[in-house]
């Protein structure tokens, strides 16, 4: 069997490594597929090198732009690779316009589809992402379930049971094959200690694309960090930079720095006392690394976060951030960890091989 591995941005490359390792430990046929949407090396090819993975067959270099325009030049893209290569299943992974682009080429080729965290849901329809689990759930052969939550979505859209297998989630494999080289990396120091800061991630279209929702986070975020006397890290994301810029904000006491990789964001994370974010990822890692999370959205297609007690949904209101913040920070950090044993890359190999 030959397979196609299609990714595209800093979150599929971290979520596929444990995948990408486990074909290569089993010395199966395959090759790596990088759209390109991804194209800054602190989100791209840092990965690659860090997390010791093998440099792309074929790199699209789609960039950025508007949705269908990005999508349109992936398609011909993977495409014209896949024709060459004739793989029997592509491998894609989350919700990216690579993923829906890459399922999409396969599945009008006849080529079999293999979506990793299948089932996620968020409902709601103004986000991209949504759009794109969606569809491509619809197209796949075989669909990787993260948790018995996400295989219910699918079965209650109609999916054959026989299509779904719950894996858990590739996160879990990654945090854990990677968390003791974080604790090694060598990283600029913080000026703030262990535990003594909260951690920020903004990026998603639906709060950085719009000025008064951002302006109301930026206020709500520096409202957390004044009342609660905590500084706050920022990694900015290339995206919020740019519309920060554009509309002007003033990111007031955030401490912000330059985007970081993987094995440096780990170590922020395992340090924070409590991470900010808009990130399905992010909220996650949190979850399994024992760090509080509040997501600065109205929904979240990982409810197994909020449910366990490890997430709370805040919105983009200033006082129900700090409302929410106060909240978890008042929690003990007891919940277990929904997502798995660290052995979904293998569980999908498996099932893939045994096709």
């Amino acid at each position: 069997m030959k397979i196609a591995v299609v990714l595209g941005t800093r979150p599929e490359i971290i979520k596929m490594s444990p995948v990408i390792k486990e074909l290569e430990r089993r010395k199966a046929s395959f090759f790596i597929l990088h759209t390109g949407q991804h194209y800054s090396y602190y989100l791209d090819m840092v990965f690659f090198k860090q997390l010791s993975l093998p440099k792309p067959r074929y790199r699209l270099d789609a960039g950025s732009g508007s949705h269908a325009e990005e999508t349109a030049r992936m398609l011909v893209g993977i495409e014209a690779a896949l024709v060459k290569e004739k793989p029997d299943v592509v491998l894609v992974e989350g919700d990216t316009n690579s993923v829906f682009a890459g399922a999409l080429a396969a599945a009008k080729l006849g080529i079999r589809v293999g979506h990793v965290e299948a089932g996620l849901r968020s409902y709601d329809r103004g986000m991209p992402e949504e759009i794109n689990r969606v569809l491509t759930d619809h197209i796949a052969d075989y669909l990787y379930a993260p948790t018995p939550e996400a295989r219910k979505i699918l079965l209650g859209e109609g999916i054959r049971e026989a299509k779904i297998l719950v894996t858990g989630n590739t996160i879990v494999d990654a945090v854990y094959q990677n968390r003791k080289l974080a604790e090694q990396e060598e990283r600029e120091p913080l000026p703030f200690p262990d535990g003594g800061y909260l951690l920020l991630t903004l990026h998603r279209q639906e709060n950085v694309d719009h000025w008064e929702r951002l302006a109301n986070i930026l206020s709500g975020v520096n409202r957390v960090s004044r009342e609660l006397s905590l500084p706050v890290v920022f990694p900015v994301h290339p995206r919020a930079r740019k519309r920060l810029n554009e509309f002007g904000l003033d990111t007031g006491n955030i401490h912000t720095i330059e985007p970081v990789d993987f094995l440096q964001f780990l170590r922020l994370e395992s340090g924070a006392k409590l991470i900010m974010t808009d990130s399905g990822g992010v909220q996650e890692e949190a979850c399994i690394l024992g760090i509080p999370a509040v997501t600065l959205r109205d929904n979240t297609e990982r409810p197994e976060t909020v449910a366990v007690g490890a997430n709370i949904l805040a919105g983009a209101q200033p006082e129900k951030i700090l409302e929410m913040t106060k909240l978890m920070l008042g929690r003990k950090n007891e919940w277990t960890n929904p997502f798995g044993d660290g052995r979904a890359a293998e569980r999908i190999i498996d099932s893939l091989l045994e096709a």
